[in-house]
């Protein structure tokens, strides 16, 4: 994993507490670490926890269990559940994010659409927009007005940039601000500089840099971003946070030690050499 830019000040984990995290998770905790030791920099605990429907205090328990049982390191954030909700919850944060939603809807720059998701997907269309319907009604979602012909460029560990377009969904329909909202109000709020996530994330890359954009916020398109592979349940079948059998919390209550959930790891990756910590699992990774 060459670096061809200066150091990093800071990246982040940003896990979400609505199961409890696998071995994909760990993977990308895992790379996450190496990066930031690599370049000298500091990691920060985000959780992602404005999905109160999901959100599990049995899930929040669980990242602080895991990354200490994993020896993954973080340096800022919370180092408990307490510290988390008095002060790192998104809670905390829906000020600025409503600040960012009204900017949007006063610039014109978001419509309303009563679309369910499965709508959308099953259709591939909404035609919301030619309705005209009010921001203000009830269970609408807000999204952002865009224009497909506008590239956005994402800057990539490699040190090239990538040009690609894509539409951002801006609010949920349970009130509260939309993932793509609030990661990048948050990662510009911690000054963030370097994100690690899957290749299975690169359309929120995409939609947060176009909302970034509409937002005016300049200092997001300065973000490096890594895309790394996913550890697959199967071919073709990402693991999930469903697949109970490739939880942390699952492989802990069965006995089996950070070791060997590195090995684990290793083994569903086709590495072949020995695997005892994140350090040697993300060094063997990088042989290949």
């Amino acid at each position: 994993m060459p670096n061809p830019h200066l150091p990093y000040k800071k990246t982040r984990i940003a896990p979400t507490p609505s199961g409890y995290l696998h071995l994909g998770n760990v993977l990308s905790f895992a790379i996450t670490a190496a990066l930031a030791r690599q370049n000298n920099s500091k990691i920060l605990l985000r959780i992602d926890d404005l999905d109160r429907n999901r959100a599990n205090h049995l899930y929040l328990q669980d990242i602080f269990d895991t990354l200490n049982f994993l020896n993954i390191p973080w340096d800022y954030g919370p180092q408990d559940i307490e510290e988390f909700q008095a002060n790192y919850s998104q809670i905390h944060r829906i000020p600025l994010y409503n600040k960012a939603l009204k900017q949007l809807s006063d610039a014109g720059l978001v419509f309303a659409c009563t679309c369910s998701r499965k709508q959308i997907n099953d259709t591939q269309a909404c035609n919301c927009f030619d309705k005209k319907i009010s921001l203000h009604t009830e269970n609408a979602a807000w999204r952002l007005i865009t224009n497909d012909a506008v590239a956005i460029q994402v800057k990539n560990y490699n040190g090239q940039g990538i040009n690609a377009t894509l539409p951002a969904e801006m609010q949920k329909k349970d009130g509260f601000p939309s993932y793509q909202l609030a990661s990048v109000i948050d990662d510009t709020f911690y000054g963030v500089d370097l994100i690690v996530r899957g290749q299975d994330l690169w359309p929120s890359t995409l939609a947060q840099h176009a909302l970034a954009s509409a937002l005016a916020m300049d200092n997001f398109a300065d973000i490096t971003f890594y895309h790394h592979p996913l550890l697959m349940e199967a071919p073709g079948k990402k693991l999930s946070k469903s697949a109970g059998a490739t939880s942390v919390h699952y492989l802990r209550e069965n006995g089996k030690k950070p070791a060997d959930i590195y090995s684990l790891i290793a083994e569903m990756l086709g590495i072949e050499k020995p695997v005892t910590d994140w350090q040697q699992l993300v060094g063997r990774l990088g042989e290949g």
